[in-house]
């Protein structure tokens, strides 16, 4: 596949010229976010709900991707009388630092020579930088208070480090289906992704796009590989079982079982919108991401500072980010005298039941919301 099938888009986007130090240290010159936004913001800047998306996700969260033509990845979720109602909410979502869709990243110019890209050697960033980069975006647009934080997985992350670092910026936080911190089992899955990138001949040492290639293969693999944690035992024999594609024999190679044809083609749809390095830069920020760790271990210490009030939502067959870390993120709370509130989703569709058709977790999300609108005094 040659670097030109991905076409330039021109994503909304801030530029902050005096850009942006991170915690390796590193500085970045000029930083760029893009975002996208849906509703409007109210007189007093008070309705603002910021959505942070998860590893392959990105801003474009209720509308028709500009890439895939697909509807936004939570399209069931944010909109006119959803659960985060575009009527009454004003929804901010922003790509990450170190992303592909317009934020600055691996594949964005280089400080020092804006003629080539930064590649493999864009620093490394933490989910703390990507949110010092969300808050930055949120006082561009002036607000001066988020109504809510909300996000799942790696944007349930993002939103626990909201509370920790900006704690008189949020009103409330909703962390679904996410962890304090990653697991020796997550960085496990994610360094056999990242080890079939390294393995593809058209990675080229991380210049593959001075050549005209992406490794996509290698990229298909790390997709595949990652796709397989987003969903349950329960959900994969659900939806095939041990069914064949039309074909009784037995082969080596091609794909003979109806799961197979499913990951293969979740992996080359990924490489035609995701850019090998960003998916490098994201899995490692969050294998770095352990938000007691500033704190001596003790996670409570960093609730200690907040007043947001608290929503963590799990889901039963969610062995990704099971719920037996976020009930320690709600213990954490509770230690700290957080207003918190916990909710287990009963469901056999794995991690990926945030993004999917969840009644019990839509009703959840919108009566939180609602609860919270009332005690901050947003009009319905």
């Amino acid at each position: 596949m040659d670097q030109a099938e991905t076409p330039e888009i021109a994503h909304t986007h801030v530029v902050f010229d005096d850009g942006l130090l991170l915690d390796s240290g590193a500085a970045l010159g000029r930083l760029v976010v893009a975002y996208r936004t849906y509703g409007t913001l109210n007189a007093a800047g008070s309705n603002a709900i910021l959505v942070c998306h998860a590893l392959t996700g990105d801003q474009y969260v209720a509308e028709r991707h500009p890439l895939t033509g697909r509807d936004g990845w939570w399209a069931a979720v944010v909109g006119p009388g959803l659960p985060i109602d575009t009527d009454r909410f004003f929804v901010i979502c922003a790509n990450v630092l170190g992303g592909c869709m317009g934020s600055t990243g691996p594949a964005s110019p280089r400080d020092d020579d804006p003629a080539t890209r930064w590649g493999t050697d864009f620093p490394a960033v933490t989910i703390r930088d990507m949110v010092r980069a969300q808050k930055r975006l949120i006082d561009q647009l002036g607000i001066a208070r988020l109504f809510a934080v909300i996000g799942g997985s790696m944007g349930g992350m993002q939103v626990l480090e909201w509370a920790a670092t900006y704690p008189d910026a949020v009103f409330a936080a909703v962390p679904i289906a996410t962890a304090a911190y990653h697991s020796a089992q997550n960085i496990a899955f994610n360094e056999v992704g990242r080890q079939a990138i390294f393995a593809d001949p058209d990675w080229l040492g991380g210049r593959y796009w001075q050549h005209g290639r992406v490794p996509a293969r290698g990229l298909a693999v790390a997709r595949m590989v990652a796709h397989i944690t987003y969903l349950s035992e329960q959900a994969l024999t659900r939806k095939f079982g041990r069914r064949l594609r039309g074909n009784e024999a037995v082969g080596l190679v091609e794909d003979i079982f109806e799961v197979e044809s499913y990951l293969r083609h979740q992996g080359s749809s990924f490489v035609r919108r995701f850019d090998a390095a960003s998916y490098l830069t994201i899995t490692r920020a969050t294998d770095y991401f352990d938000l007691a760790a500033d704190f001596g271990g003790d996670l409570s210490a960093a609730f200690r500072a907040t007043r947001a009030r608290f929503c963590v939502i799990s889901f039963s067959s969610d062995w990704l980010y099971p719920t037996a870390e976020s009930r320690a993120v709600a213990r954490a709370l509770n230690r700290v005298a957080a207003n918190v509130s916990f909710v287990e989703i009963a469901s056999d569709k794995g991690h990926d039941a945030f993004l999917l058709d969840e009644p019990d977790f839509h009703r959840a999300l919108a009566g939180f919301l609602a609860g919270c609108a009332e005690h901050a005094g947003l009009a319905g």
